[in-house]
Order: structure tokens, then sequence, then C-alpha cells
């Protein structure tokens, strides 16, 4: 890669700004005293880097390898909408791929005229192969032209994300995927929510929160012009996107672990080690029951995100641990008397909307990233870590997939200096075990040491049996107020951490509770009890 990009790596990732908020940005995203813009020029801006826009040079834009790049604007081609961007490409088969998503796109129009809709489109193009080389995000109910337009294009002879968007009138290069692990770069600007230089669908699973799907429609009234939208006609579920972004998010994840492993050294082995010992993004799961239809009365079953209990897609799928994985579930009596308890509502302040109740699938929580345990697999499928040192480093304070301070205290471990990538994993745990030897047994230390203790050839075993005597706990607790009360207070803990992110755009995606947003930050314990976080 030249010198220009390999100094300056950042990625501003598949965004999804409500175009209502565009202009809030416009001065944030290019700069103060940015010069005026041309539209035949593309410029560059990456934030924490570059002051202000500034013209892309020759040799930068020749570097440039991603569809956006040599479609157009190698060739002074600079379109300013959507449909001048498809109208460009290559025609083939069956693309674009359009998907719809909102916020607020499941309550009915008339029911909450003044609610701001923010409805966007998703859009993936497979240039070349089954891959898809371009994925675009751009408003879909206001003017294509200025309206907010972000594309992230992959890059295969550079093998990065670049990040574009249009700010009339005028491109803005912001960066490629290794800016947004660099230092000067990552947390700045649109990357504060997409630190890891991915794509991002933070609805992944089933039922896709928020977006047009299988599992629920977006609302629109009958004379909605939106309707007569080619691209709106053109719709598809999210049920065929979730399987596009995994694979964008391991493409990258490949693609970085086959550059920082084709030397001898690791550069940086805590921007990879992080993603296993801290939470560096969540996805957000929930029921795939519609809260409303959750009944009153009776004693119906209803099963909770697995993914709020443990990292099941690390531990389970990954590293192949064997449970009893029957996803502990309350009773729809319990949860439906706790909306009533902890004043469960939806809020948007700007429009003055307020409506008692869940949100529209019941029981939405943050969960471990699949970017995190993409990171985690390339890792081990590399060498640099073993399946063994990925699953003894989980299970420290595994009943807590997100944001537990327990895990994180490893990274202190972790050499931030370049260090030799045979046996990194190894050298970490003898570090952790030294350490271990001086502090207490319920230390995170130690709980490491104890697992890296396990032979080989038994580990998953034993992993196997504490968590299903952990899960085995939970599935008695949940179905008694005490208990289930006590895992609505944790879920909300951790929505509140997550609503400190950059990442929660929308006031609509997450309830409102009347729970103090001063409560003290809660943990569960492996006895399925929960208590303060120390």
């Amino acid at each position: 890669m030249p010198e220009e990009f390999s100094e300056r790596r950042r990625a501003t990732a598949w965004l999804h700004v409500p175009d209502g908020r565009l202009a809030e940005h416009i001065e944030d995203d290019l700069g103060p005293g940015h010069p005026a813009l041309r539209d035949t020029r593309l410029y560059r801006r990456v934030s924490g880097v570059d002051r202000h826009a500034r013209e892309v040079s020759e040799k930068e834009l020749a570097a440039l390898g991603d569809p956006m790049a040599t479609v157009f604007f190698q060739r002074n081609s600079f379109p300013m909408a959507v449909e001048e961007i498809l109208d460009g490409l290559p025609r083939v088969a069956d693309q674009p791929k359009v998907y719809l998503v909102s916020e607020s796109g499941t309550i009915p129009p008339t029911d909450a005229p003044h609610l701001r809709r923010d409805i966007r489109f998703a859009l993936t193009y497979a240039v070349r192969g089954n891959e898809a080389d371009l994925l675009i995000s751009t408003g879909a109910n206001s003017d294509p032209r200025t309206t907010f337009l972000q594309v992230a294009a992959w890059d295969e002879a550079n093998q990065v994300f670049n990040y574009y968007m249009r700010i009339t009138p005028a491109w803005v290069w912001t960066g490629n995927s290794w800016d947004a692990l660099a230092a000067a770069s990552r947390g700045s600007g649109c990357f504060d929510s997409h630190v890891n230089g991915s794509v991002v669908m933070k609805e992944l699973k089933q039922p896709w929160i928020n977006w047009q799907s299988q599992s629920a429609a977006i609302r629109l009234d009958a004379d909605d012009p939106l309707r007569e939208n080619p691209l709106y006609q053109r719709v598809i579920g999210a049920e065929n996107l979730e399987s596009t972004v995994r694979a964008q998010i391991d493409r990258w994840s490949r693609a970085r672990l086959r550059a920082v492993t084709a030397g001898a050294t690791v550069e940086n082995p805590d921007h990879l080690l992080r993603q296993l010992f801290t939470t560096t993004a969540v996805n957000l799961t929930s029921t795939a029951a519609q809260s409303a239809a959750v009944g009153r009365d009776g004693d119906d079953p209803l099963p909770l995100p697995m993914g709020f209990w443990l990292n099941n897609d690390a531990l389970l799928d990954d590293l192949g641990i064997e449970v009893d994985a029957t996803v502990p579930a309350t009773t729809a009596t319990l949860y439906a008397d706790s909306l009533d308890t902890f004043g469960f509502r939806l809020e948007e302040k700007a429009s003055g909307f307020s409506r008692p109740g869940d949100t529209f699938f019941a029981f939405v929580v943050p969960e471990a990233a699949l970017e995190d345990n993409s990171v985690v697999r390339a890792m081990c499928e590399h060498g640099l870590i073993s399946a063994k040192f990925a699953a003894c480093a989980l299970m420290v304070d595994f009943p807590n997939p997100v944001f537990s301070a327990h895990r994180a205290r490893l990274m202190r471990y972790v050499p931030t200096e370049a260090t030799a990538a045979e046996g990194l994993g190894d050298r970490i745990a003898e570090r952790i075990l030294a350490a271990a030897g001086q502090l207490t047994t319920y230390s995170p230390e130690a709980q490491f040491a104890a697992n890296w203790s396990l032979p080989d050839a038994t580990w998953r075993e034993d992993f196997s049996r504490r968590i299903t005597d952990y899960l085995a706990k939970v599935r008695q607790r949940i179905t008694t107020r005490e208990g289930f009360d006590d895992y609505v207070l944790l879920a909300e803990s951790r929505r509140r951490q997550f609503k400190a992110l950059k990442l929660h755009e929308f006031e609509l995606t997450l309830p409102t509770t009347d729970i103090p947003a001063t409560a003290p930050p809660l943990r569960m314990r492996e006895d399925a009890t929960v208590t303060d976080q120390p």
C-alpha cells in the first residue's frame, strides 16, 4: 500500500446517519475552515488526522482500487445521487440488493404523525463475483441529491474497505479500514462507532430489529410517495442481508490477520487482543416475539436471547464447547408485569412521542459483536492464539459477555510493542499466571490461571459442565419474580452502557424505563444471581 494511505488508516464504516441530522455533521466531516469544494474533485478528510478536507492527489487517487474509485473517480465522474451510482456501475444480474431500515418503522404513521421516520436504504452491489464490493447507505424519504450518501467499497488490491461520503457538491474519502485502528484517527468522527474498520449491521440476527424482513414490515401511509420510488419497489428482507454482512466482516478480519502475520512479529498485538478481552463493539439481539403480542395471562414461555447469558457464538459455535443449550425462558406474565413495574415506554423527545411498553420485539439487549468474535476466530486460524487460550479468556466472567470489567483487566498483560507472532498466546498466559500467584482466587488473573491449568484433553468438557450448571440455575431463577426482575435490571444496566456509545444513534432503538440513569452498573454471577459491578 502506498505510504500516503499506510500512514493514515481509517474507516468510516457503513453508516446509518439519519438524513434529518446531516447538516449537523457537515462541519465535523469537513473540518473547521475547510475550503469550498468542487464537484469535479475527490477530497480526503480523515478525522483526527486532517484538519480540513483537501484534494486527493493524483498518486493517492491512483492507489485506490475499489469500484467507486476505478469506475467513477479515476474517470472524473462524480455521481451525486444513489441512482447515478447504480446507472454508472456494470450491469450485473440481480444487482443491486436493496434493504430498508428505520427505528420508528413498525409504528403506524397514523399513530404518530410527527414522529421522525428516518427511513434509510441500504444497498449492496457485487461488481465482481458473489462478494458485495459496494455497500451504500442513503436516506429513503428525502431528496436523493441532498440526503446523506455514504459508501463502503472493498479494495481488492489493498485488501481494505475504503470509505466515502458525498457532501454536496463533492465526494470525500474518509479513510480505510486500517485508519480505524490507528491512534490518531481511532474513535474520531464517524469511526467512534465503527471502531474496527469493518462494516456494521447492529441488528444482525433474526428478527433483524428495525429492518424490513420476514419478521416485520416498515409501515408507510397508503399515499406515501416512497411507495413509487424504484428502489423501494426492489426492497427485499434483511434476512438476505445478514449473510452478506457476516461475509464482509470476516473478509476484513481475514485480510487483517494475513497482513499482521505476514512477518515474524506482530506490530500491535493489543489491537487484536482487545477484541478478545474487552467489548469494542456490540450487536443488538432480542426475542423473536412481538412485545404487544406477549399475553398478560397464562404461563406461556418467553425465551430470552442466548447472547444475553453468555457469548454463545464464540464459546459454543466457534470453540466447540457442547452444552445443554436450552434457552432460558421466563413467563409471559412476568415479562408483561415487568413493563409496568419498571415503567417501560418508547420515547422520542424531539417529536414529543411517548407510548407505554417495550420495543416492537421484546427484550432488546446488547450482545457480543460479530466483529470481535470474527477477529478471535481469525487469530486462532492464524495460530496467534490457541482455541484453549481464547476459551480460557472468555470463560473469565463468562456470564457477562459484554462490558466485563473483570475480563478487561487482563489486557494489562498484553504487550503493546512489536512482539514475536509465534507463541503469542502462551507468553500472555505466562504473564497472567505470574501475576495470579500474588492475587486472590477471585481475581480475573486467578480465574484465567485455573482455566489454563485444565488438561488439554478435557478443557472443553470442564467448561461445558460449568456453562450447563450456570444455565440450569438461570432457568430456575428466571421463572420467579425476584429472579426475572433482577435480569430486567441487568438488561437495563447493559442498555445504559450501550447508550453511552456513539453506536447508539436513535432514541427509539431501546426502551426508556423508570430505572434511574444513575443506578450502579450490574453484573451476573456464575450462580445466576445479579450484583453491583465492582
